[in-house]
Formats: structure tokens, sequence, C-alpha cells
């Protein structure tokens, strides 16, 4: 990154960017995740500091943990899989796209993982055109 945000300024993008993410260290702990009341997989506070391995459905764990250790091997640096979820007030299912990208410092060693997820649903509706202020 070019630059450096202050503490309030960083915390504030964070929370306002368009997907909600968590990261792990390499250990497979998690660290943090961001908009914590609106986020399409809620957890807990209490697993701030708990094995990630906890927080997936016991039918995606096992691809979880190959994805993990092809990070640490340095085999992979990307996951992308979008899945249809029933959201909103009304529970329709909507598509959501979830990637995976390896943490690496500037010497390649890894350091996490970052897991961002996103609604895409009305992505999915754009078609032509909308320029800036229209």
């Amino acid at each position: 990154m070019i630059g450096k945000l202050p503490e309030d300024i960083l915390q504030a993008v964070l929370e306002t960017i368009p997907l909600e993410f968590s990261v792990i260290d390499k250990d497979g702990k998690v660290l943090a995740w961001n908009k914590h009341a609106t986020r399409i997989f809620k957890r807990p506070e209490a697993v701030v500091g708990r094995d990630v391995r906890n927080c997936h459905p016991k039918k995606s764990l096992g691809k979880v943990e190959q994805i993990l250790d092809e990070m640490k091997a340095g085999k992979r640096d990307k996951a992308r899989f979008y899945i249809d979820l029933p959201l909103g007030p009304k529970q329709e299912k909507q598509k959501v796209l979830i990637d995976y990208y390896a943490l690496r410092d500037s010497q390649g060693k890894f350091l996490g993982c970052l897991e961002a997820s996103q609604n895409i649903a009305e992505l999915q509706k754009l078609s032509g055109e909308k320029r800036l202020l229209d």
C-alpha cells in the first residue's frame, strides 16, 4: 500500500468496503472480521482466537483445509467459489461469491488467509452502463 492510513480511517474503510471479510493467521486462528451486525455468515465474537475449522460446516471442512494447506505450501494463492443462499426477509436464494486469498509477506512467506464474501445478486442484474451521477 502506498501511504499510511490513520487508525480511524482504516477502521472506516474496512467497515465500508462492499464485502465482508474474515482474517485468519498462519495457524488457522481467527483474528478478526468486519461488518459484524450485517454479515452473511454470522458468528459470535467468542470465535476470535479460535480455530477457523470450527467455523465451517462439516461438509465443506475438508475443502477448506485443502485450500489452506495448499496456500501454506505455496501451491495456491486464491480460491473462488459461489453458492446460492437464502437471504433477506423473504429468505430468497441469492448468489454469494466467496474468495480466499493467501496473505504473504514481501518474501512470499505465508501469513494467513483473507476470506472475502459478497452477495452478488444485484451485480448479476447489471446491464448497459450507468455513468457517474446518472
